[in-house]
C-alpha cells in the first residue's frame, strides 16, 4: 500500500495477520490462565494481564523500528549480534535458573531471555555477511564465516540447557540453501541427523558396523568405470564415528535427565517396560495429556472457557508450550484449522515480500524470518500432537512470554519496515 509516513507503506496484510494470531493466542492464555477470583484482564498479576503488559512494551518496540530508517539495521547488525553474543555468555554467570535451565536475566518486572534476542540478531547479521559485495558463498572460507555466525550462539545456548532453542538457530540454514549454499551440506545435516538417532537407538560400535558394512557395498556393486577414492570414504567413516562418539557426550553430560527421557520416549531407547511407562507418566504426560485435550474437542469444541481439561489444568505449562492444546479443546477441529490456516496465509505472504524485495539484505533478512517462525511453528505443532519430543519451543505470537512476544515482533516488523522502504535507494 502506498501512502507517506512510517505507516503508510508498511504491508497492513502481514499486520493484520500478526494482530490476529497475537490476539487468538492471548484469547487462549485467558482461558488457561483464568481463575474464580480474577476479576479484571488489566489485573497485570495474572498471566493474561502480564500477557497484555508484554503486548504494550511490543508495541513500543514495533513503532520505534518503523520510525527507524531501513538502513540502520544493516549499518549496525554486526554490534546488535556482538552484544547478544555477550548477553548469552554472561548467562554463565549472572544467568536465572528456571525450570532447569539458566536462560533468562531476572530485570525484577522482567525476565529476559537473551536466546530469542540473539534470533533476531543472528538473522540480522548472516543477511549482512551474506549481502556484503565482497562476500563469496561459493568459497570455503566464506561459508564457514557463515556457518560460524549460525553455530556460535546455539552453541552457547546448547550448555544452559537449552536445546529446543539452539536447534532453532539451525533454521537459518535455509537462509543459506535459498542463496547458493552447496546442496551437500543438506546431506550432511541430514547425515548428521540420522547418526544422532541410530547413536541413541544403536550405539556408536553397531553404527561404525554400519558404516564400514555400507562402505564395502557401495565398492562391491559399484560399476567399474565409476572411481572411488579410498581416502575419502574412510576420512567420511572416521568423522561419522568421531560425530557418534559426541552424541554419546552430549547425551550423557549435557543434556540433563528429562531431556534425555524425552529422547528415550520419542526414539523407544528404554527397553524396560516399567521404567518406560514411569516415562510416559512424567515426561510424557504433557503430550499425552495434550493430545487427550485435543481430542475431547471434536469438530466444533466444547466452547470458550468450557474446556474441562483446560480448567482442570490436566495440560502443565499449557499457557506456554502447549497453548495449541487449548485451541483444540475448546474451538474444536474448526478452531485448530482456522489457527494453522492463518499461520499458512502469513508465511505464504512473508515469502511473498521476500521474493519482492529490491536489495538482498533485506530478501536475506526476510529469509531468515521465515524460517525462524516455521521452524517453531512445525516444531511446537509436532510437539504439541506428539509427533515431535517435548524440547520448550514455544508458538510464535501465541505462547505465553514476554521474551518471545517482543522478540518476534520485533524480528517481523524490522523486516515489514525493510519492505515498505524496498522502493527508496534501492531497499
Amino acid at each position: 500500500m502506498s501512502g507517506k509516513g512510517p505507516f503508510g507503506r508498511i504491508d497492513w496484510i502481514s499486520v493484520i495477520l500478526y494482530l490476529l494470531l497475537v490476539f487468538i493466542g492471548w484469547i487462549n492464555i485467558y482461558s488457561t490462565s483464568l481463575t474464580d477470583t480474577d476479576s479484571s484482564i488489566f489485573d497485570f498479576s495474572t498471566l493474561y494481564g502480564k500477557q497484555l503488559f508484554f503486548f504494550g512494551i511490543a508495541v513500543l518496540g514495533i513503532i520505534l523500528v518503523l520510525f527507524v530508517e531501513s538502513s540502520f539495521f544493516e549499518r549496525f547488525a554486526s554490534i546488535f549480534y556482538l552484544v547478544s553474543i555477550v548477553l548469552l555468555l554472561g548467562l554463565f554467570v549472572f544467568g536465572k535458573t528456571i525450570a532447569g535451565a539458566t536462560s533468562w536475566y531476572n530485570l525484577g518486572f522482567f525476565n529476559l531471555q537473551p536466546s530469542e534476542l540473539a534470533k533476531m540478531t543472528t538473522a540480522l547479521a548472516l543477511a549482512k555477511f551474506l549481502s556484503d559485495i565482497q562476500t563469496d558463498i561459493r568459497t570455503r572460507k566464506h561459508q564457514m564465516y557463515a556457518l560460524v555466525i549460525i553455530l556460535l550462539p546455539a552453541l552457547l545456548i546448547l550448555p544452559q540447557p537449552d536445546p529446543g532453542s539452539s536447534l532453532i538457530y539451525f533454521s537459518l540454514f535455509f537462509v543459506l540453501f535459498r542463496e547458493g549454499f552447496p546442496l551437500y551440506y543438506l546431506g550432511i545435516l541430514l547425515v548428521a541427523v540420522v547418526l544422532f538417532a541410530t547413536t541413541l537407538m544403536f550405539g556408536t560400535v553397531w553404527v561404525t558396523i554400519g558404516l564400514v558394512i555400507l562402505a564395502l557395498l557401495i565398492y562391491t556393486f559399484k560399476k567399474a568405470s565409476v572411481k572411488i577414492p579410498v581416502l575419502p570414504v574412510v576420512g567420511v567413516i572416521i568423522v561419522s564415528i568421531l560425530f557418534s562418539l559426541s552424541v554419546n557426550l552430549v547425551y550423557e553430560h549435557v543434556f540433563e535427565q528429562r531431556h534425555r527421557d524425552r529422547f528415550a520416549l520419542w526414539l523407544s531407547l528404554e527397553k524396560d517396560e516399567k521404567k518406560l511407562e514411569e516415562i510416559r507418566k512424567t515426561i510424557g504426560y504433557n503430550t499425552y495429556q495434550s493430545e487427550k485435550a485435543i481430542e475431547s474437542g471434536g469438530f466444533f469444541g466444547k466452547g470458550f472457557l468450557e474446556g474441562t481439561r483446560t480448567k482442570g489444568d490436566f495440560v502443565p505449562e499449557q499457557h506456554t508450550d502447549y497453548i495449541f492444546s487449548s485451541v483444540g479443546e475448546e474451538w474444536g477441529f474448526l478452531g485448530t484449522m482456522t489457527v494453522i490456516l492463518l499461520f499458512s496465509i502469513f508465511f505464504l505472504r512473508l515469502i511473498h515480500l521476500a521474493e519482492r524485495q529490491k536489495s538482498d539484505f533485506s530478501r536475506m533478512y526476510g529469509y531468515g524470518v521465515i524460517s525462524i517462525l516455521v521452524f517453531h511453528y512445525f516444531i511446537n505443532i509436532g510437539m504439541v500432537i506428539g509427533l515431535l519430543p517435548t524440547i520448550g519451543v514455544p508458538l510464535p505470537f501465541f505462547s505465553y512470554g514476554g521474551s518471545g512476544l517482543i522478540f518476534f515482533s520485533m524480528l517481523l516488523f524490522i523486516f515489514l519496515k525493510l519492505d515498505s522502504n524496498r522502493l527508496k535507494d534501492g531497499i
